[in-house]
């Protein structure tokens, strides 16, 4: 049996063709005049010659190889990898939508400005903010423009300040937008709770905090309970606070990062609002901002003047345009469809479900694992598989065995404050039974750890490629395609 996975180039033969096109109408090109002799080929590509079937057939066994929730459980820890919603798709793929440019005259896209002003409005009122820019293409960039926004305020009340503190536990992208925007970072280690601790937090606090970063719920899924004199200890010396939305999904409806006391706030709309994401995108990360920061937003803005809406650039302390156009307009309209589908009771349902789901799932696993925290957690826990490690197994083998049974592995070693750990999160769109059959899994590895061990050590045993050196993987990467009898060849002159 043919598998077009494996063999596309080794089914190859001269002559065969797998696409159609007319013939082109462009004046050919003397490649030698437009590039360097060193960037031409003399000779063409050596590509694979396959009929047209043959090619349809090879990608969609590779699309069937590829995990993602449509097609199974997802359970990444401070990812949110929830069902995206069918209406969604259908909603965004509009004509309305898809077929406006977005250089068009404002009086030509008046739904599409309209769609875009509702879902800020929206945004607000699930945040506690004042304003929302929707033109950050995904978190990380998110992180980036509220902290030029704290430079920017900053800057503008003459006020020096280079220091931003992150906490230990804190998602890696905010060290590194913080660095990205010119600032030095502060690391706050968490206490014997796993929560920020207030008087680390007093020692290096001073003149020169420009902010405080915060997710809240934190990544290892445990509520600031002492947010409120965290916020005071920032704004007392003129610092600002920054909430990492990654985490909104365990607090619609039932607080805001405003009531907190922060004072910008990024969310991911390809998380917590069900845009799909994964694979490098798409992505959509709006910032929201208090009343006071909020001339130094991006422009252009999206406002409404009388019955009409317009794009404003008239802010001239505005950091200016992160992003072209005015954002990632079909990833805000999957968004704003879910909102409105959702309503303020389904989405404090979101939260509440997220929740209950994460705290059945850790009182089901914590016989079996180590579990750091043992208090109530938010949409999200942590356990640790140190009690494995010194049987011989790490996480990392334990990940790898979960593929065995068709599920993508929970995120791993992060956060770094947790030793072997295990980020699990279910988030509210699965079923008991979904949840019941991967603890099931689960508590058969632990067992397996402690029986057969060999068989966690050798996974996976059923994926179509096993077990990789990682060492290997990581320093001589095979980034292209060879012959069958080359590899062959390559690798026994490895062994020997």
């Amino acid at each position: 049996m043919v598998e077009y996975n494996d063999l596309i180039f080794e089914i190859s033969r001269s002559g065969r063709v797998g696409y159609s096109l007319p013939k082109s109408d462009v004046k050919s090109v003397n490649l030698q005049d437009k590039f360097p002799k060193h960037l031409i080929r003399d000779e063409a590509a050596e590509l694979p010659e396959v009929a047209e079937l043959d090619l349809v057939r090879h990608y969609t066994a590779l699309s069937n190889k590829n995990h993602g929730v449509d097609n199974g459980f997802y359970p990444l820890g401070s990812c949110t990898m929830k069902y995206n919603p069918k209406i969604n798709e259908v909603v965004a793929r509009l004509a309305g939508f898809t077929s406006i440019h977005p250089y068009q005259p404002t009086e030509t896209v008046q739904g599409a400005l309209e769609l875009l002003y509702n879902t800020q409005e929206e945004l607000a009122v699930v945040t506690g903010m004042d304003a929302i820019t929707l033109q950050p293409a995904a978190g990380a960039q998110g992180e980036w423009t509220g902290l030029m926004m704290v430079k920017a305020y900053h800057e503008h009340n003459g006020d020096k300040r280079t220091k931003v503190l992150v906490p230990d536990s804190a998602h890696g992208t905010n060290p590194a937008s913080a660095s990205v925007a010119g600032f030095s970072i502060v690391t706050i280690p968490s206490n014997e709770n796993g929560l920020v601790d207030v008087e680390e937090l007093k020692k290096h606090v001073g003149n020169d905090t420009a902010a405080l970063m915060l997710t809240n719920p934190n990544t290892l899924g445990l509520f600031e309970r002492e947010i409120a004199e965290i916020a005071a200890v920032v704004h007392e010396a003129g610092g600002l606070l920054y909430y990492d939305g990654a985490n909104t999904n365990a607090i619609m409806g039932k607080t805001t990062p405003g009531f907190m006391g922060f004072d910008i706030v990024h969310l991911n709309l390809h998380k917590t609002f069900t845009g799909p994401h994964g694979g490098g995108g798409p992505g959509s990360g709006p910032v929201g901002v208090k009343e006071f920061l909020l001339p130094f937003l991006p422009v252009p803005r999206v406002e409404k003047d009388g019955d009409t809406f317009v794009l404003n650039s008239n802010y001239p302390l505005s950091i200016g345009r992160v992003k072209a156009f005015y954002g990632n307009f079909g990833i805000i309209v999957r968004a704003y469809a879910y909102i409105r589908s959702m309503g303020a009771v389904g989405l404090r349902e979101v939260s509440e479900g997220a929740v209950l789901h994460a705290n059945y799932m850790r009182k089901k696993l914590e016989p079996y694992f180590e579990a750091p925290f043992s208090q109530v957690c938010k949409h999200e826990f942590v356990l640790s598989g140190s009690r494995q490690k010194k049987l011989g197994v790490r996480t990392l083998d334990m990940a790898k065995r979960l593929l065995d049974f068709g599920y993508h592995p929970p995120t791993i070693y992060f956060p770094l404050n947790v030793e072997e750990c295990l980020m699990i999160e279910p988030t509210e769109t699965e079923s008991k039974e979904t949840m019941d059959a991967f603890c099931d899994v689960m508590i058969q590895i632990a067992k397996e750890v402690e029986e057969s061990p060999e068989i966690v050590l050798e996974a996976p045993h059923t994926t179509v490629i096993g077990r990789l050196d990682e060492v290997q993987a990581a320093r001589q990467p095979v980034l292209r395609y060879k012959k069958a009898e080359t590899a062959v060849q390559e690798k026994e002159t490895v062994k020997a």
